[in-house]
């Protein structure tokens, strides 16, 4: 639905709601999708939420605080009556229900779990961090027995609830439940109804431990084109399963937290419209203060070479050119190392491979900055005279500095994720502007380097 159609039954709804009519904001509100219900419920003040919610039926209580960010369906959920709640908590799905009553206060969370009817299904969800497998799956799967023949799969299927979720797949266990197989609802329907699942299930199941890292779970996902992947504990016993639409959720979240890392700010954890002032200051000032005092080193670095600047001032001018040119290609290659190394596509054993292409990717991308650097100074040089007699030296001073810090910055930028992934840390904490700084002090250093070899006796 258009932002405009929303807008239009969201003014229905503050308008019947101002003029006490409920039900008439109800039936407003129950127009629209789950998603666009959320995103007008999220912008009705919060009296009018209070007073809404709790005359919605169950399933579209369900519904919209499914839609609805982590932070404000938990807000909204807290002004339940408990009893409510778990009618609620029930008519959604386990993994959904898990992660709500994580985020309600323990002794809400504790009533209503002890009051809902589906407590069994979500009770072992509970136990696993959010950004887990054990967190992402749910409960809610399908499993068959390898002597089961594909007749009895079939009746099996036609007598569960039509509430349940689409089986993409069905999985085969063992009597302990361990998982041994997979097989897809094509192929049993297509089989001789005498056939057991175990002659045309697949062994080769691709399955993940409840412990791992929900951004492992969606490059798996990604990489085999997974509509869904099973869950196993320790001894190997099928224990939930994730579908693509939890996924979807996970590669926007993974995405824009590395966004803001690689930007040069820690990962606000919440909506950018519902953080708290305060609290976004205290996320971003952090990395501000520590970039301000490392560039303060590029001070410290000029006044080492104060008394080349005094014989050669012109060599002030190129400064702003020559840094940010060292700290624009790293930038740009920490950029492209971090999203290859968070699709899988860099792994740590290929840093040497990494190093080769950024050597040769920075002297090349240096020689094209360096022959348009010297190229500028002698038209300037021709068309104005600007910079005297001298001026060859000068241009190839800016043109070999060039070179090498880009050269130097391509690979502090390719190589610094690697080296965080290695001892542990995010490489998406090598930001761009982190990785800007450092080359800004070091490119410095190689500029005024190169001018006191090439200028020595003429300029210096």
């Amino acid at each position: 639905m258009e932002q405009k159609e929303i807008d239009g039954v969201l003014e229905r709804v503050r308008t019947a709601l101002e003029t006490g009519n409920v039900s008439n904001a109800i039936a407003a509100l129950t127009t629209l999708h789950p998603a666009d219900q959320a995103e007008a419920f999220a912008d009705l003040p919060a009296d009018d939420q209070v007073e809404l919610l709790p005359q919605l039926d169950s399933e579209t209580a369900a519904g919209l605080l499914t839609e609805l960010e982590d932070e404000e369906a938990a807000d909204a959920a807290a002004q339940l009556p408990t009893a409510q709640l778990a009618d609620v908590l029930d008519e959604m799905e386990p993994d959904e229900a898990a992660d709500l009553l994580g985020d309600l206060p323990p002794a809400q969370a504790a009533d209503a779990l002890a009051q809902m009817e589906e407590r069994d299904e979500v009770i072992p969800l509970l136990g696993h961090p959010d950004d887990t497998a054990g967190g992402l799956m749910t409960s809610e799967f399908f499993a068959l027995r390898p002597h089961m023949t594909t007749q009895s799969a079939i009746d099996f299927l036609r007598g569960l609830n039509r509430d349940t979720a689409t089986p993409y797949y069905l999985y085969v266990v063992d009597r302990q439940g361990v998982l041994i197989g997979i097989v897809g609802l094509r192929d049993i329907i297509t089989s001789r109804p005498e056939a057991l699942i175990e002659s045309i299930m697949n062994r080769e199941v691709i399955s993940l431990p409840v412990g791992t890292d929900q951004e492992e779970v969606a490059r798996v996902m990604a990489r085999y084109d997974l509509l869904a992947l099973p869950v196993v504990d320790g001894a190997g016993r099928l224990a939930g399963v994730i579908n693509y639409d939890n996924i979807v959720d996970v590669i926007s979240e993974e995405a824009t937290e590395d966004l803001q890392k690689i930007g040069g700010s820690e990962a606000l954890d919440e909506p950018y419209m519902l953080i708290s002032f305060w609290r976004m200051v205290h996320k971003r000032a952090g990395w501000l203060v520590v970039l301000f005092l490392s560039e303060m080193l590029t001070a410290t670095a000029m006044g080492f070479f104060e008394q080349e600047i005094k014989r050669a001032v012109v060599l002030a001018l190129f400064v702003p050119l020559i840094i940010s040119s060292g700290g624009n290609s790293g930038s740009q290659a920490a950029t492209l190392v971090i999203r290859a190394m968070a699709l899988g596509e860099v792994r740590l054993r290929d840093w040497w491979r990494v190093m080769r292409r950024e050597v040769l990717s920075g002297l090349t991308l240096g020689a094209i900055l360096g022959s348009i650097g010297f190229a500028r100074i002698a038209l300037w040089q021709s068309a104005f005279g600007t910079y005297g007699p001298y001026w060859p030296f000068i241009a190839a001073t800016v043109a070999l500095s060039l070179v090498g810090i880009v050269l130097w910055g391509t690979l502090t930028g390719s190589m610094l994720p690697i080296l965080l992934r290695r001892v542990g840390l995010d490489p998406a904490t090598s930001s761009a502007p982190f990785v800007a700084t450092l080359v800004d002090v070091t490119g410095l250093i190689i500029y005024f380097s190169v001018a006191s070899v090439v200028l020595r006796g003429s300029l210096l």
